[in-house]
């Protein structure tokens, strides 16, 4: 289903591969690694049981956070970005909520141009992870 909330990039890469290449990929681009949930091994930790891979991957830019959380402190509840990385129909697939969008929920405007620019550094990220070599 198409989403227009949503930033998804398929691959045929693996997703161990992709998974390893991401957070060296955003660390390039000024994002560091915050915390990443495999929510297969969560769920089994907890007696659940979840077929398919999926891992979640919270990035962040210092820099650009205190950019945006100087427009407004409510942004912090959009705060990291997550980059969702799963096995779907033999691929791999990466999703993101879009920030330019996210940010809409928030009364702060002048952070329009900063969700634009995340966005496009989260685009980045996830097609540089995604491609194929």
């Amino acid at each position: 289903m198409k989403s227009d909330l949503l930033i998804k990039r398929t691959t045929t890469a693996d997703i161990d591969l992709v998974s390893t290449r991401l957070p060296e990929i955003a660390q390039r681009r000024g994002f560091g690694l915050l915390g990443t949930h495999n929510l297969k091994e969560r769920m089994a930790a907890k007696g659940v049981e979840f077929g398919p891979e999926c891992r979640v991957f919270e990035v962040c830019s210092p820099a650009l956070a205190k950019e945006a959380l100087s427009a407004s402190l409510e942004i912090s509840a959009a705060l990291p970005c997550r980059i969702s990385v799963y096995q779907e129909d033999g691929g791999t697939v990466l999703a993101s909520i879009k920030p330019s969008l996210l940010l809409t929920m928030f009364n702060a405007p002048e952070a329009a141009a900063l969700a634009t620019q995340v966005e496009a550094i989260v685009v980045a990220i996830m097609d540089e992870a995604a491609a194929v070599e």
